[in-house]
């Protein structure tokens, strides 16, 4: 009874003693073990672990990629139209040996105001340097800033053991107090582009309507010298008729001319005429031959 006694605080001094020297690394994290703040030993492959009890620490690590978002900035690019720019990075600790070294205890809290130390600078600089307008930083085409960025970020996080592996713009906007004095601009420009476009139309309207009058008048003028041209002939033509007809019986054209007359003078319901019974115009009626009287000649 005694020995056992003896031997139970024993074994179990022993199991814990083997407990806490021995530790698991998973496969998402890597591990230091400290020995009086003094890194002793790194574990970055997944599995077991030894260290001694009681004089030994371990430290973990997460390995995989980390988001951080950064503070909103405002940048000032090269035409002098201040932004706001809200973007975040990707990252992880790829030397944790100089991570421990350079954060010291503070751990990824420390990591994290240091890294955003380095980005806001950075993204201002890059987007304030010559050639980067507002425009270029507004618009979708905007990869090569952001890669810019990544690069200077990755190569100043290097001293911290982290490795920045992506930069992004997640927000570019104009600050409160622009948006009304950028509003208002870009509606005058707006504007005075469509006065251009509307005054550009009607000055091609105003050509394509003289044309079209200039045309008209062409077409107008041809088709009346073609008219009279025309017209000319069939006179022409008519007057020879006539005389032929005249010279082949004068008696007969001199008849039909005056029922012409007839018919002309006498057009109508209310056709009154004042003439001497004598008038030449009544040669014919004075006739029921048709043939004219020579009654108001011998008169």
């Amino acid at each position: 009874m005694r020995a056992s006694g003896f031997l139970i605080p024993i074994v179990v001094i022993a199991v814990v003693g083997v407990l806490s020297s021995v530790f698991i690394v998973d496969e998402r994290e890597k591990a230091l073990v400290l020995q009086f703040g003094q890194i002793k030993s790194v574990k970055e492959n997944p599995g077991l672990a030894f260290k001694i009890p009681l004089i030994q620490e371990v430290v973990r690590y997460d390995d995989r990629i980390l988001s951080l978002d950064t503070e909103v900035t405002e940048v000032t690019p090269s035409d002098d139209r201040r932004l706001v720019v809200d973007a975040f990075a990707r990252y992880r600790i790829s030397d944790v040996t100089q991570f421990r070294q350079a954060v010291g205890v503070g751990g990824m809290r420390a990591a994290e105001d240091r890294l955003e130390g380095i980005l806001n600078p950075t993204i201002r600089a890059v987007l304030g340097s010559d050639g980067v307008t507002s425009n270029t930083i507004l618009s979708a085409d905007r990869a090569g800033l952001m890669a810019r960025i990544t690069e200077q970020a990755r190569l100043r996080a290097l001293p911290l053991g982290l490795d920045v592996v992506d930069v992004r713009l997640k927000q570019t906007n104009l600050p409160e107090q622009n948006l009304d004095a950028t509003f208002a601009r870009m509606r005058a420009e707006r504007e005075r582009e469509a006065a251009d476009e509307i005054a550009r139309g009607e000055e091609a309207a105003q050509r394509v309507r003289a044309l079209a009058d200039r045309t008209v008048v062409e077409v107008t003028s041809d088709a009346t010298r073609e008219a009279d041209i025309i017209r000319g002939q069939a006179d022409a033509e008519r007057n020879a008729i006539f005389a032929q007809a005249f010279g082949a019986d004068p008696e007969f054209f001199e008849f039909y001319r005056s029922l012409t007359a007839y018919e002309r003078a006498l057009k109508g319901s209310n056709s009154t005429m004042v003439l001497s019974p004598d008038s030449e115009f009544f040669n014919y009626l004075r006739s029921d031959q048709g043939v004219r009287s020579e009654e108001g000649e011998s008169r």
